[in-house]
Order: C-alpha cells, then structure tokens, then sequence
C-alpha cells in the first residue's frame, strides 16, 4: 500500500509545508496516543528534539494532540535520539517521539516514534497511523477530565549521560586524549562533550552554539572539514563528528582523514570479536556498505549482511537474526548490546576504547580495509517513477552485466527527499565512473523528457 506520511524514518519534511504542518503533527498526536492508550494506567509519551527553529512549533502541536487524547507528556527539550528511545523504556512511556530531520538542512524537519520497547515503530503499525491520520480523530478525543498534562523534564538529560559513560568498558579512561568534537549545533551540543570531559579527556568542541538555524550548517558529520581544520589546530588525537540528532557518528584522525561508518563497523566487530563478545557471526549493514568491508571481515571469518537502506532494517535483521552490531556507511552504528538505535558518541566510545587499549594513533587502529573505489551520485526529479521507464531500465541490466562479479550497482529513490541515487563499486575505478556516469545521464533524460 501507497504511504502517504511516512518515509524511511519517520514523517519528514520542510517546516510548515506538507506533511510537516503543526496541523498534521497535532494529528499525529491524536492518532498516536489512540493507538497506544491501552490498559487503565495513566498514559505517558517523552518527547525530545533537536534545535532546529521549527521544533518550538511540532512540539506545541504534538502536545495539543497526545494531551487531547489523553496522554501525560514529557518535553525533555533538545537531546540525541539514542536519549529519547532510552528514556522511552526508562520512565516507562508508552510512545517516545524525536522531533528531527537528522543530517537535514534547518528547513526541514521530522518526527520520528519509538514503541514502549524504544524500537522504531514496524511498517505496520505505521500503516495504522497513517490511516487514522485520514480519518475524523474527533470521536478519538479524551473526555474533559481525561485530557492529559504536560511537564518539561529537561534535567533527564544527565540519565542519558550517565548511561553513556556507563557503555566504556570500566578498565578503560580517556585521560591523555586530546578530543575534538563537532555537535553540528544539534541535539547533543550539551551531552557529549559533558560526557566526554566527565570520562577524562580533554575535549575541544565546536558546533555548540545553536541558534535555530545553523543546525548541520558546514559543521557535524555531513561537513566535516571544519573538525578536520580544529584537529590540526589543537593537534587532536582523534576528531568525533555527530549529526543533528547525534544518531550518526563520523571520525576525523588525528592527521585529519575521514573515516566513516564502515571503517567504524570494522573497528568495533574486530574488537568485539576478540573479546568474544560479537554475536550473529559478523555484522549487518545496508546495501550500500563497501565491498571492502564485506571482504575484510570475511578474511576474519565473519559474515556481512545487507540489508536495504535505512537504520530501521538494520535493526530489523539484528533482532531477528540475535545480531549485536550493525550500522551504515554513513555512520548510523546500532549496538544493540547498549540501545535500540544508532547512537552517534555510544559507537565512538567504543572506537576510543579500542584506540586506547592498543595504545596506537587513530591512523592505524582505524583503518581496518582498503576500500574498494565507490561512487554515488544523485539525480534530483520533481515528480513520477523514472526507475520503471523502459530505457532507464535497459541501461541498470547493462550496467549490471558489463560489472559481472567484479562489483555491485545499487540504483534507489531516496527514503527522504526526491532524489534517485546511483552507486557502483568495482576494483575498476575507471569502469565505476564511466557506468555511473552513463546512468545519471540516461535517468536525467527521462527525467527531463517527462
């Protein structure tokens, strides 16, 4: 069935444009708390955001539609959502949401839900929501001494802290490390350089000056030139870049190269692995993971499985299949053994344990395989299905066979804006870039012709 409301993760868009109008997350509210007001207890949702401008406004109108069905509502102000699926189990809500577009420039935002157990809700229960969301939520409405209340708790950023620094393994301290760390002037610009300083390091941080709209703006882990420049200047040992909702993590070294999600993932199941502490045999990661990395860890004897894209799939197949680590490339490292989503300074903790234990740089412990040359690029449509045009088609299938074994081809729409990305991998970088060339220019014709 056809989703009208919800993409990838969660419902997502620019600010007071549809879907995301205070109208419609009141809405949400309604048809959410109608969904999970179960039982005779006093029903709770937490709600967390991020610092974007326009989470004053979804926020107000979410509360008007949880309190209007009935539910007690705390607002604990901006936080990572790692914190907001927590703190969904530990003050024992019945719904947690995060107001956030993630890595999004400040004119977008989102609204993201997590169940009672801190998952993200299933596809199915999504479809319940979204149904109700077209239908008449006045007969849904709590009865005049039945509407709920609503409280700011914004000291329960300190439980999230202390969970934090509680996932470093207790043998290990972060004093003697110089750590530069870029917040993107999100949601976690208080808590993780609080973390970190409390664990011992001594912590330089930028992008901790949000102001509404400067949120992602040429800082955090999409932007990360600005770290790469302060780990120079302050001659860091390792740079920490997180995104606006801190649910993604990227690291700088201390000579300044980028080392992203997949570097990442191998880092902690090799260490995880050495400690007989891995489960599932290996790692699961997304579709758009490096080759390199599904070789290194079968050099360890250790599996990759794919997943589509998006962090909720990841976490899908970790469940089902008793997995305890997974992620993707971008930096989303969902550890399963410490919470339900990717959590952004959880995972980089567990890079600096590894740094630490082995007493090497940054370079050398996190450069676990040489990545096989990969290219994506993306192709922006305004509207219709390009990928089920005929001639676009018959370009993917060539593509496809010219590759043979030797590399992968990953043609998708985007999850969250209205864009198909192209991504090849080969040992042939001159091969790669011609096919990804060839098929940006085959799908912008039709997009154009249309």
């Amino acid at each position: 069935m056809t989703r009208r409301y919800f993409g990838t993760d969660g419902i997502r868009g620019q600010s007071n444009v549809f879907p995301m109008t205070p109208d419609l997350a009141m809405r949400v509210g309604i048809a959410v708390g109608t969904i999970f007001r179960r039982g005779n207890h006093r029903h709770r949702v937490v709600i967390g955001k991020d610092t974007r401008l326009s989470g004053y406004m979804l926020e107000n109108a979410l509360v008007a539609g949880f309190t209007a069905a009935g539910l007690d509502v705390f607002l604990l102000g901006p936080i990572p959502t790692p914190a907001v699926a927590m703190l969904t189990r530990s003050l024992r809500a019945d719904i947690g949401v995060m107001i956030s577009a993630s890595h999004n420039p400040f004119a977008d935002n989102g609204i993201k839900l997590f169940g009672p157990d801190g998952y993200k809700l299933s596809d199915e229960l999504e479809q319940e929501i979204e149904e109700l969301l077209d239908k008449d939520l006045y007969s849904q409405l709590a009865k005049p001494d039945e509407i709920g209340r609503a409280k700011r708790v914004d000291g329960d950023i300190y439980r999230y802290i202390e969970f934090v620094k509680r996932t470093l393994p207790r043998d290990v301290t972060l004093a003697g490390l110089r750590i530069a760390i870029d917040c993107a002037n999100g949601a976690a610009y208080k808590v993780a350089p609080t973390a970190l300083w409390e664990l011992g390091a001594d912590v330089v941080t930028i992008g901790n000056t949000p102001n509404g709209t400067n949120i992602n703006l040429d800082c955090g882990s999409t932007s990360p030139d600005a770290l790469r420049k302060k780990v120079h200047e302050v001659r860091a040992d390792i740079g920490i870049a997180l995104d606006g909702d801190a649910d993604r993590v990227i690291i700088v070294d201390e000579r300044g190269e980028i080392i992203d999600g997949d570097q990442l993932m191998a880092v902690i199941a090799e260490s995880w692995a050495d400690d007989e502490k891995l489960r599932g045999g290996g790692i699961v990661a997304t579709i758009m993971s490096n080759l390199g990395l599904e070789r290194f860890l079968g050099n360890k004897g250790l599996t990759l499985a794919r997943t589509k894209v998006g962090d909720r799939y990841v976490v899908e197949h970790m469940r089902h299949h008793d997995f305890n680590v997974g992620g993707e490339q971008s930096g989303h490292i969902v550890l399963s053994d410490f919470g339900t989503t990717g959590d952004g300074l959880v995972a980089a903790l567990q890079v600096l344990a590894r740094v630490k234990r082995l007493g090497q740089p940054v370079s050398e412990v996190c450069r676990r395989f040489e990545p096989v040359p990969q290219l994506l690029r993306n192709v922006r449509f305004a509207g219709g299905k390009p990928l089920e045009d005929i001639i676009v088609r018959q370009a993917i299938d060539s593509a496809q066979a010219e590759l043979g074994g030797r590399g992968r081809l990953v043609i998708r729409p985007s999850g969250t804006e209205p864009l198909i990305r192209v991504m090849a991998e080969g040992d042939d970088r001159g091969q790669i870039e011609r096919i990804v060339g060839d098929l940006v220019g085959v799908i912008s014709n039709v997009r154009s012709a249309a």
